[in-house]
């Protein structure tokens, strides 16, 4: 089988049009760039479910093209007794903006106090948390996120109503000295996405497995038939599930069945909107300076590792091995890259906004091979 072949784009020029597009539906241009540069860290990792195209189809059914994002909005520092952690509301302003303030802010909190919490209420969705996280991760730091999701689409275990968000947590570890790139765990906590359900329906495809059940409840891997969706790992994918109830009921947010639903919540003096919770570690706040044979930390944390992916085990995979490698081939294509109906997407997204789309020709544009 021949490798896909990718148009390549760059940087620059992808963030131009992606932050205009924010811009044309009323964004302010500093939020506009904090999107478009995180829709930029999906595509440069191959994280292509939450790239700039899905990022603004989001905003258009949840967010600033019905009232679910405000554009302009300014986030609130609530009043504390405790300095290393802050709870903000964000008024439903744009969540990548958010979520890259609130990750920054966590930052400057560690390095005073070891730690530092960022709590969010009235937010919208941030997308990859994965992207915050490792950015964190890159720059020394043990950084931890979730959120609560859009929309409830996730029975819990043994269940048949969807009352949970596909709620993701993401954790970036610092591990550049071990193995030249941070650990990053990222994911939801349903077997799969809506979105995968949607598209199996549009390929007259069974899913692999019974990702999701009927309206009685019954697993089944016909996406016509699925209702909601299952936790991944049984009893285990629930749990984590819920802790962004959890976290997001601490915080503020209503009902999870209300989240992402204006119709169903009017009138009930309820919100719809989403929660985040961040958190950064500083490493060393953690140890007691007791690594054996006169390690450093990071020669220990290296140590650690190679234990883990020794005997037989070298051709194991850690989380974050798979972005890393994506990095690789952006920097190897110089650019990000992108299939056929991606870059159309794209020359329609440049329409929308009443800009010239020359220089998103397939004929322009290079092509990569990966």
């Amino acid at each position: 089988m021949s490798n896909p072949s990718y148009f390549v784009v760059s940087r620059e020029q992808h963030e131009s049009l992606v932050s205009a597009a924010y811009q044309h539906r009323g964004y302010g241009k500093e939020e506009s760039d904090a999107a478009a540069r995180m829709c930029s860290e999906a595509s440069w990792h191959g994280i292509r479910t939450h790239n700039a195209l899905k990022a603004l189809h989001l905003d258009e059914l949840f967010g600033s093209g019905n009232g679910g994002c405000v554009p302009g909005a300014e986030i609130e520092v609530r009043d504390s007794r405790f300095p290393a952690v802050q709870s903000w509301n964000a008024n439903r302003k744009l969540g990548q903006a958010v979520a890259c303030e609130a990750i920054e802010t966590c930052i400057r909190l560690a390095e005073e106090y070891g730690s530092g919490t960022v709590a969010i209420d009235n937010a919208f969705h941030y997308l990859w948390g994965g992207g915050y996280v490792m950015d964190a991760a890159k720059r020394g730091y043990i950084a931890y996120t979730n959120c609560t999701s859009t929309l409830a689409e996730v029975v819990p275990f043994g269940g048949k109503f969807p009352t949970l968000g596909t709620n993701p947590h993401s954790w970036g570890f610092p591990t550049m000295d071990a193995v030249g790139y941070p650990v990053v765990i990222d994911w939801a906590t349903s077997e799969i996405a809506m979105g995968k359900v949607e598209q199996y329906k549009r390929e007259g495809k069974k899913l692999e497995a019974p990702f999701g059940v009927d309206e009685n409840g019954n697993p089944t891997d016909d996406p016509f038939a699925v209702k909601a969706l299952l936790p991944f790992g049984r009893h285990k994918g629930y749990g984590l599930g819920l802790l962004n109830e959890l976290y997001g009921g601490a915080i503020g947010g209503s009902p999870p069945t209300l989240r992402g639903r204006a119709e169903k919540a009017e009138g009930t003096g309820e919100k719809t909107t989403s929660a985040f919770y961040f958190q950064i570690v500083h490493p060393d706040a953690l140890h007691v300076d007791d690594f054996s044979n006169g390690r450093s930390q990071a020669e220990n944390i290296t140590a650690v590792v190679q234990d883990v992916l020794g005997h037989g085990n070298e051709n194991c995979m850690l989380p974050g091995t798979i972005e890393a490698n994506n990095a690789k081939l952006s920097v190897e294509a110089n650019g990000l890259l992108f299939t056929e109906a991606e870059i159309k997407g794209f020359i329609e997204l440049a329409e929308e906004c009443g800009i010239e789309a020359s220089d998103w020709s397939m004929d322009s544009l290079p092509t990569f091979s990966s």
